[in-house]
Order: C-alpha cells, then sequence, then structure tokens
C-alpha cells in the first residue's frame, strides 16, 4: 500500500512537536513559578502546580508519565552501578 502524499497542512505542521496535556502544564507551572518567585523554588513545587493544574481526566496519563520517568532514571542508575563496579574489578 503507497501512503497518500502529504496534504499542504500535513507538511506544515509534520514538524511541530507535539506537547503533551501534562508537559504544557509543566512548562506553565515553571513559568509562574520563576515569574512570583525569582529567589527559587524546589522542582517538586513545579510538578504539584502542574499535576493540580490538569483536568481531572488528564491526570491518570501524567501520573503514568512520571512513573515511567521514574523507573528510567532506577534503570539508569542501576546500569551506571554495574559499569563502575565493572570498571572497578
Amino acid at each position: 500500500m503507497i501512503p497518500e502524499p502529504l496534504t499542504p497542512f500535513d507538511q506544515i505542521t509534520s514538524s511541530i512537536a507535539f506537547v503533551s496535556p501534562w508537559r504544557a502544564m509543566w512548562n506553565e507551572a515553571e513559568e509562574l513559578l520563576h515569574a512570583t518567585r525569582p529567589d527559587g523554588f524546589e522542582v517538586e513545587e513545579i510538578g504539584r502546580i502542574a499535576l493540580e493544574s490538569l483536568p481531572a481526566a488528564e491526570r491518570e496519563e501524567a501520573l503514568d508519565v512520571l512513573f515511567y520517568t521514574f523507573w528510567e532514571t532506577v534503570i539508569a542508575a542501576r546500569e551506571r552501578a554495574a559499569a563502575e563496579a565493572g570498571e572497578a574489578a
């Protein structure tokens, strides 16, 4: 099956990155905190504001993203520790 050629709209929009609702709320929360608390804030505050700002229907997917991201860091830390242990041997 040969794909149909892209429409002009598809050609224009194909290079635009998709921004998830979670990412959009995260960006807005970060901007808000930079504007209102220029002396600093904790990353957890960004996450809490972002999560609370999401519509309820989007929160479950946002939590899935958080869990997956955390899991990736756990795996990366294990792999790094294993590599360092191998270098030390």
